[in-house]
């Protein structure tokens, strides 16, 4: 699976709360989520993110309380993956099953700017920001949970597979 996309940067800790505000928390609409998206942390983001552009961002991505709303909203939003130093282990795995690749990568999150233009190679780990010419190395993910993602999360992977 290869991704694609111009870069939204953001810092260290960003939390759940500034992924999707909990005033937006009473529906799992995707559809009114992606309106909502990461707006406490730019407000233009809901109107600027494009289908297939990329969230970098620094350390504990993901950070506070376990709503799986925060993955449905990025993915909604159209954000094809989210790079980071390192995720919150709770957004890690509510991540998957949402249907949203996420790879952590500190060097590719120092160096990536915003605007940038990546391309993110998931059966291999390899980032690759196109602007800069270089090539960065995150953990590859797994087949399985590469399965996960392109079924569109665990439900739709166990719907699939005739368990439900």
């Amino acid at each position: 699976m290869i991704l694609k996309g111009k870069v939204f940067k953001f810092g260290n800790d960003v939390d759940t709360d500034a992924i999707i505000p909990a005033r937006y928390l009473n529906t799992i609409d995707p559809a009114v989520l992606k309106k909502h998206c990461m707006e406490d942390a730019d407000p233009e983001f809901p109107t600027k993110v494009k289908p297939g552009d990329v969230i970098v961002a620094g350390k504990n991505f993901g950070c506070g309380s376990s709503r799986e709303h925060a993955p449905i909203a990025i993915k909604a939003a159209g954000v094809s993956c989210v790079i980071a130093s390192s995720f919150a282990r709770i957004f890690f795995r509510n991540s998957f099953n949402m249907g949203l690749p996420i790879f952590e990568s500190d060097e590719a999150a120092r160096e990536i700017k915003e605007g940038d233009i990546v391309e993110v190679d998931a059966s291999t780990g390899n980032i690759k920001n196109l602007s800069a010419g270089k090539t960065f190395k995150a953990k590859a993910i797994p087949a399985f949970m590469q399965e996960l993602v392109e079924d569109g999360g665990l439900v739709e992977h166990i719907k699939k597979r005739g368990a439900i």
